[in-house]
């Protein structure tokens, strides 16, 4: 007998667990068809009994209910049997369970958590680490889905007989709702989201004292949620008001950090076959013998981009939950540092890195050697320490990221953090995981900086921290925004410090909150990498620069740009450099637009296309300077300013998208000059070499005359040409979420980029197609298919830019309505009350892109002739536009059979013409087609051409058969009892 429950290939062999099920339900198949024998079983009989049950439950849905009573009146031990039954079945037999055993699965689960079975906490722990982060298909996403709603229809259920598993779930989908939020125009999981959100936000307001038993990682995981607004309320009483959460001995976030997470959290975010991959890898592998398995590793479990956000959730298993015995930690098996520190070069967004780093470091921060395991906290030291000889940068990276980490992650209570971080480093000495820190300090290679950290460090002598070099980062809507004509940074109308730096706080992982915590990817938000300055060479403070500021711009504008120059310098390195004084961003942005404006110059202000050579302002302007200055840093301090200008209605954003865009234009112009596409002499080429060449300025830290020459074309990389232009676009991304932040949150982020777009569109610029463009293909995630940006387009393009885009399109160098059939059928029925001309010039865009794209031409027209929205009298430019489609695609069976099940409707002969085109072409083709399609009914039963749901075959298109087949002299007798009827959804799922 065949499984009915799973799926296997014919080369694999049976699975043990299906296989024993299956025997048991084929022997006692009789005795589970009522009535049932009033025999007692023996033990035997009773775990096969079970066994059978079970199978029955799952792959007999009819009769499920059947086989429940029967299970509710033999059981004898609480249902620990069945239970144990179904764990071995969602641990081993999950992902190739067939969808009506899933569904069954789900039922029957809920069914035991109903009658309080033994184990059903376990049973629950194992379903919850079925669902794959950063896995967004249609079924990871149904099981998100079902799974939450069990653990919210059976709140009651659940905090009665076992609350410690809402603990487990809370954890679960904190985690996973990080990677959902992310994704804020994905219509699929809109209502997920929304209730992942309630689920948590519920657990968290209600049951507070079950969420401390999460420990310290409940609060890393918030972090990476502040930015949606019901977190943000959460997270605002977390640090303000404790007592909110009603939970005795509850008095601060500090409770918290001391408090350790336990194992069985890590586990949580690890599939059982990914633990066992792993495990196998760092118990059996030799050193030097691991690259296959890594790749294979990768392929399997880290192929898709979004899947990388599983590397932090792996990073701390591997820390904290896989703790090999001293027989593998002394033999050649591979080192968990090793592991770790391949899975940190695996990382190609700078946000994952940042978030592997913390995953990495997080017991550091709080480590107590009373209650943490040394084990926790071995893997970074020894990577560094194993960094040294051969990967420097490695261990550079990690040491100024865990410095960075003391300075800011919680800047109330830096001092618990530092005692972390020191106890950790004199533990990982005393217990000799390394001799000294000798092997630091000893390093040609290593910063001096660093070294000095490290001693000041182990002795136990904090490095002081303003608290005043540390602006706001969350929530802004709690300061007062500052007006430009006096800024303040002691606003009395600002909340006190103590509740900005606790508001801010922990989220100060801060520098890097916009970057890690909330990213928005479609795989297009790589940066480049912000850059660490040298400390080396003679400068003035940073009060000197900005006190003589205002002379230097008064003098000239050359000598303004280079005193500019210097003063952005110290922005940028302010983490790294002392100052002997307190510069607020909020003040130094205001001086600085009013020193400009004095002298004649408005920054950002609305960019003008130059005709004039001598000047472009988009390169030798203060504003320029600003943008290149923010792009290559991303600097906290840089972002702050320039949210300070955003929020005094200065346009930022539509500069720096305009900026980006330019810098794209320039870049693909390069590109077909190096192809010999395009003559040198018919480009303008000014943005790109100035770009490229002030970056290895800032990067090599000169301080040259920005009128330097600019780099010949045969001198620019390609690849680092391109990673300059994604890294342009990052600092734009890095610059909405802030601006969303400053928002209160509530506005996506493509209402945002749309506002910028419309600004830019409408400033004279003689790039508008380049300006599309550059959006379409670098922010695809935000622009893909919405009807805001393509309304955009067909609005403000003309004839001659409409069809530079219907070559871009058709070079598949970008997307405008992606793949989604159900977006683009609500474009189309939005599209009906457009005007003619933005109709016409929408269906040549249509048309462009599905010649080259994978779209189902079929679905799309079925679904619209179907709608019922379809009028003759406001529809013909898009049926037009539908005919125009068909005619241009091979008569598939797909698509002859969506032709063949249209509904009459007021575009009667819309069938009947596209048959009469495609037997010009495709005739053999076409009525090969129209026999696999009439074969497909066949299968269905012969039922009559007619029924009460409506006509099935279209009217047209058969009397166009008969007509031809007449003209043909054929016999067309056997047409009609060809084409069957059958209820009309039944026909679509035969297609």
């Amino acid at each position: 007998m065949a499984s009915k429950l799973i799926r296997t290939a014919p080369y694999e062999a049976e699975n043990q667990t299906e296989l024993s099920l299956r025997q048991a339900f084929e022997v006692l198949e009789p005795r589970l068809r009522p009535p049932f024998p009033l025999t007692i079983p023996n033990p035997q009989e009773y775990l096969q009994l079970n066994q059978a049950i079970l199978y029955g439950v799952l792959g007999e849905p009819r009769v499920a209910k059947i086989h429940i009573k029967h299970l509710h009146a033999i059981v004898t031990d609480g249902y620990y049997s069945f239970v144990n039954f179904l764990i071995k079945v969602v641990n081993e037999l999950y992902v190739k369970l067939i969808d009506s055993a899933k569904s069954q699965l789900i039922w029957v689960i809920q069914v035991m958590i109903d009658v309080s079975a033994i184990g059903v906490d376990n049973l629950l722990v194992c379903l919850l680490r079925q669902i794959v982060g950063g896995d967004f298909s249609d079924g990871n996403l149904w099981l998100c889905f079902e799974v939450v709603k069990i653990f919210w229809a059976k709140w009651d259920c659940l905090l009665e007989v076992e609350p410690m598993i809402l603990t487990s779930a809370l954890y679960t989908y904190l985690r996973l709702l990080a990677d959902h939020c992310r994704l804020f125009n994905n219509t699929r999981l809109e209502s997920l989201r929304h209730l992942e959100i309630k689920f948590c936000v519920k657990v968290l307001k209600e049951q507070f004292h079950l969420c401390l038993k999460i420990g310290r990682d409940l609060v890393r995981l918030l972090q990476d949620l502040v930015h949606v607004h019901e977190f943000r309320a959460v997270w605002k009483d977390l640090v303000f008001n404790p007592s909110e959460f009603r939970t005795p001995g509850f008095s601060d976030i500090s409770q918290l950090y001391c408090k350790r997470t336990s194992s069985r959290y890590f586990l949580l975010r690890i599939t059982p076959d990914m633990e066992a991959q792993l495990r196998f890898l760092l118990t059996h592998v030799k050193l030097g013998s691991q690259k296959r398995h890594q790749t294979w590793f990768s392929k399997k479990f880290l192929c898709a981009p979004e899947r990388e956000t599983l590397i932090a959730d792996i990073v701390r298993f591997i820390c904290c939950a896989h703790h090999p015995p001293n027989e593998i930690i002394q033999s050649e098996v591979i080192p968990r540092w090793a592991v770790i520190g391949w899975l940190l070069k695996s990382c190609t967004k700078n946000f994952i890195e940042a978030k592997v780093k913390l995953a990495l470091f997080y017991d550091w921060l709080f480590f107590d050697k009373k209650i943490d395991n040394i084990m926790n906290i071995e893997p970074a030291i020894l990577l560094m320490v194993h960094s040294l000889s051969k990967y420097i940068d490695m261990a550079h990276t990690l040491l100024e990221f865990l410095f960075l980490l003391v300075d800011n992650y919680d800047v109330e209570r830096i001092d618990l953090v530092f005692k972390g971080v020191s106890s950790s480093f004199s533990v990982l000495i005393q217990r000799g995981v390394i001799h000294s820190l000798d092997v630091f300090i000893s390093c040609d290679a290593l910063s001096p900086f660093l070294k000095q950290r490290l001693v000041k460090v182990l002795s136990g002598l904090k490095v002081e921290v303003s608290k005043e070099l540390h602006p706001l980062h969350l929530p802004h809507q709690f300061v007062t925004p500052l007006s430009l004509e006096a800024p303040s940074c002691k606003s009395t109308s600002t909340p006190s410090y103590k509740e900005q730096a606790m508001c801010t706080t922990v989220g100060q992982s801060a520098r890097k909150l916009f970057d890690a915590s909330v990213v928005l990817s479609d795989g297009s938000d790589a940066s480049c990498t912000p850059l660490v300055v040298n400390d080396e060479g003679p400068f003035d403070t940073l009060e000197n620069v900005v006190q003589n500021f205002g002379e230097a711009v008064k003098k000239s504008a050359k000598i303004g740009l280079k005193t500019l120059q210097e003063l952005l310098f110290f922005v940028n390195v302010d983490n790294q450099r002392p100052t002997s004084g307190l510069i607020c961003p909020d003040v130094l942005s205001s001086n600085i637009a009013q020193i400009y404006q004095a002298n004649g110059y408005k920054l950002f202000a609305p960019f003008k296309s130059q005709d004039n050579q001598d000047f472009d302002d988009e390169i030798e302007s203060p504003t320029a300077l600003i943008i290149r200055y923010f792009i290559f840093s991303q600097h906290q301090m840089m972002l702050e300013m320039l949210f300070f200008w955003s929020r005094n209605n200065f346009p930022v954003g539509a500069r720096l998208l305009s900026y980006a865009s330019r810098l794209a234009y320039e870049a693909d112009i390069d590109e077909r000059i190096a192809n010999g596409t395009t003559n040198r002499s018919n480009s303008s080429m000014l943005l790109l070499p100035h770009h490229v060449n002030e970056y290895h300025t800032f990067l090599n830290d000169r301080r040259e005359d920005s009128q330097e020459k600019i780099q010949s074309y045969s001198k620019m990389d390609k690849k680092l040409v391109s990673n300059l232009v994604v890294g342009a676009f990052a600092a734009y991304r890095c610059f909405l979420v802030g601006n969303i932040l400053l928002k209160d949150g509530n506005a996506p982020l493509s209402k945002l980029l749309l506002s910028d777009l419309l600004l830019c569109s409408g400033w004279e610029n003689k790039r508008l197609k380049n300006l599309f463009c550059s959006v379409f293909s670098y922010l695809s995630n935000l622009s893909t298919g919405d009807e805001n940006f393509i309304k955009l387009v067909v609005d403000r393009l003309n004839n001659n830019d409409l069809v530079g885009m219907h070559f871009e399109i058709g070079l598949k160098r970008f997307s405008l309505f992606g793949e989604n059939i159900e977006t683009i059928s609500n474009l189309i029925k939005n599209s009906l009350t457009w005007d003619c001309l933005e109709q016409h010039k929408l269906w040549g865009l249509i048309t462009s892109e599905f010649a080259v794209s994978t779209v189902q031409v079929e679905k799309l027209v079925l679904k619209i002739f179907s709608s019922g929205e379809l009028d003759a009298n406001v529809s013909a430019i898009a049926v037009g536009g539908l005919l125009t489609l068909y005619r241009c695609r091979a008569p598939t069976p797909e698509l002859v059979g969506a032709i063949m099940l249209l509904p009459n409707n007021a575009f009667q002969d819309f069938a009947a013409t596209v048959l009469a085109t495609w037997v010009v072409s495709y005739g053999s083709m076409l009525f090969d087609s129209l026999v696999e399609f009439a074969e497909k009914l066949g299968k269905t039963g012969d039922l009559v051409i007619s029924s009460s749901d409506g006509i099935m075959i279209n009217h047209s298109a058969i009397m166009w058969l008969l007509d031809y087949f007449n003209a043909q002299g054929m016999d067309s007798s056997d047409i009609l009892s060809s084409f069957v009827n059958l209820p009309c959804k039944k026909a679509k799922q035969q297609l």
